[in-house]
């Protein structure tokens, strides 16, 4: 019996507690900076980042089906989380698309996985573009960020040697942010180097 039990307990993953250093820094600093800066009177009305989507299109899935494997798999590469394949929604005969056609891959990130993320992209990846000055302001009205990348050879998971085309892609942070500016903020203290950042 003791046998059985050590063995279950070899088994069981191991909680190690990690906590990524920017979920840290948003309960310690960026919470208490952005009830300053909007007067928030609670806690609650912070604004949370919720989840961040990456979208990457391919534009000759009609003619290359494989190549949204290869899209597929650089996200999963990417992120670390599996990615899923994107199917067209309508025909379009011009584009010579039909209805649930793949043309893309996504994959959604929450929580420790969005963080560790979040982090690397702005440590590792954005500093590798070439001529990087910063990125432009992209709200939608309604609190949520997309960021719109040329190349997924910025991200050091990908292979340079081993990539079929360079292609871009779209990331999409959504928080809970009732307007821009308020969106804006909270992305800036976490560190997304926006051009001419403003406080």
């Amino acid at each position: 019996m003791a046998t059985k039990k050590a063995a279950a307990a070899q088994a069981a993953p191991v909680n190690t507690g990690y906590i990524p250093s920017l979920r840290t820094k948003y309960k310690e600093e960026i919470v208490g900076n952005l009830m300053k800066e909007f007067s928030y009177t609670t806690v609650m009305q912070v604004p949370k980042l919720v989840k961040i989507t990456l979208n990457e299109g391919v534009g000759q899935a009609t003619q290359d089906k494989k190549m949204v494997e290869v899209a597929q798999e650089e996200l999963t590469a990417i992120t670390g989380q599996k990615a899923v394949q994107t199917v067209s929604r309508k025909d379009i005969s011009n584009f010579k698309l039909r209805r649930g056609m793949p043309i893309g891959a996504k994959v959604t990130l929450r929580g420790n996985t969005m963080y560790e993320f979040l982090e690397r992209l702005i440590a590792v990846s954005l500093p590798r573009i070439r001529d990087f000055k910063g990125i432009a302001e992209n709200f939608d009205g309604r609190g949520n960020y997309t960021l719109g990348i040329k190349e997924q050879i910025i991200f050091p998971e990908i292979d340079i040697d081993k990539i079929v085309k360079v292609m871009g892609m779209e990331i999409t942070f959504v928080t809970t942010a009732k307007t821009d500016q308020e969106a804006y903020a909270l992305l800036r203290e976490f560190g997304l180097p926006f051009k001419n950042i403003k406080k």
